[in-house]
């Protein structure tokens, strides 16, 4: 069904939809070319929520070249109205001959209805092309507009023998200056960075981006169950806008009313043993709007995901070092008494990052 040229067209607006990655949030990614007579006659991507579409973008640059022209887009058209006008009555009206969609829209408020109301009108559609990019690119998107979940992707540095920090907790740095600064990126494209109260209070991070050129800071959010945070605490230091979200267990007045004066937010997410529900801060980080989120914590933290099914993938630095059995690991799973109760992963990519090795696994929360 489709041919070289569709899928040379359709690489060219995938890498059109990454110029979106670090900005487009919460909505997803998307890139568009219009062709016509085997040549480009408009191009464009989605920047920002509340701005215009990728199909608009292009079809502003073909102006009345858009007229029989192909379009290749990686995500299905809008066909509601939400902070613009419906992609799919401009597409329309412009005469647009036919349009290859790389993926459908899991937005209830699109899915399929897209497509249909541009194949009502005449146009050819064909949806499929290089299906897998695409969603790899929105796998936030798809994953909030899916199970109402973010995608959750847990950093950690550690060693060739799977420790994290020492037995003291020093762990700064474990990786190299490259390895750091590739960090910076996935925070970047993050809504949302996490981490728990034991990070806080360990290495006091500042939890933003720097080194990395965007105009929107991640949400920084902290697991503290008894708001144990300091009013000073250096994620409270920010000159770019970023905000501060703490999740508790406790409705400690005085204590929430000290960290709102610093500059968070409080929520209050108790489950039935004190603890914060990590299930319902994920689903209300949803329901704020975060597609994805890069978790930096500790081992508790980390085993507490983990445990829960709640990771999706893991992003882990692994330096050329070797710190003992001693040394902290990376999650606290508790102990397992059967090989069926272990975490599995599948390999994604393995590739040298300076001197360190990055390996992103996907989990397999089944």
């Amino acid at each position: 069904m489709f041919s070289a040229q569709d899928c040379q067209w359709m690489a060219h607006a995938l890498r059109l939809a990454e110029q979106g990655l670090y900005t487009s949030s919460p909505n997803p990614r998307v890139g568009c070319v219009l062709v016509a007579d085997g040549n480009i006659v408009g191009s464009g991507w989605h920047l920002r929520a509340g701005e215009a579409h990728a199909e608009i973008n292009a079809l502003n640059e073909a102006e009345d070249a858009a007229r029989g022209a192909t379009v290749y887009v990686t995500l299905e058209p809008c066909s509601h109205h939400g902070r613009t006008p419906p992609c799919v009555d401009a597409l329309i009206a412009a005469g647009i001959e036919r349009v290859v969609v790389a993926v459908a829209d899991p937005n209830p408020q699109v899915a399929g209805a897209g497509s249909e109301k541009l194949r009502q009108a005449g146009i050819v559609v064909d949806i499929g092309l290089m299906e897998t990019e695409a969603r790899e690119l929105n796998s936030g998107f798809f994953a909030r507009m899916t199970r109402g979940t973010p995608w959750i992707r847990s950093k950690a540095g550690m060693s060739l023998d799977g420790r994290t920090a020492l037995a003291n907790g020093k762990s700064q740095w474990i990786t190299g200056e490259s390895a750091r600064l590739d960090v910076q990126h996935w925070r970047a494209r993050s809504c949302a960075v996490l981490t728990g109260i034991g990070t806080v209070l360990a290495d006091n991070p500042r939890l933003n981006v720097r080194e990395v050129k965007t105009d929107r800071q991640p949400l920084r959010v902290v697991v503290d169950s008894q708001l144990r945070t300091p009013f000073n605490a250096k994620i409270f230091l920010d000159d770019e806008g970023g905000k501060v979200l703490i999740y508790t267990a406790t409705n400690d007045r005085k204590k929430g009313a000290i960290l709102e004066q610093a500059g968070a937010s409080i929520c209050e997410l108790p489950d039935k043993n004190g603890q914060i529900d990590l299930a319902a801060m994920m689903q209300d980080l949803a329901q704020r709007g975060c597609n994805e989120v890069l978790v930096e914590g500790g081992s508790a933290l980390n085993g507490s995901l983990l445990r829960a099914r709640l990771v999706d993938e893991l992003l882990l630095y692994i330096s050329p070092q070797m710190l003992g059995d001693k040394a902290r690991g990376i999650a606290q799973l508790g102990e397992l008494t059967d090989l069926e109760q272990c975490i599995n992963l599948k390999w994604c990519d393995v590739r040298q990052i300076g001197d360190d090795m990055r390996i992103t696994a996907g989990v397999e929360n089944v």
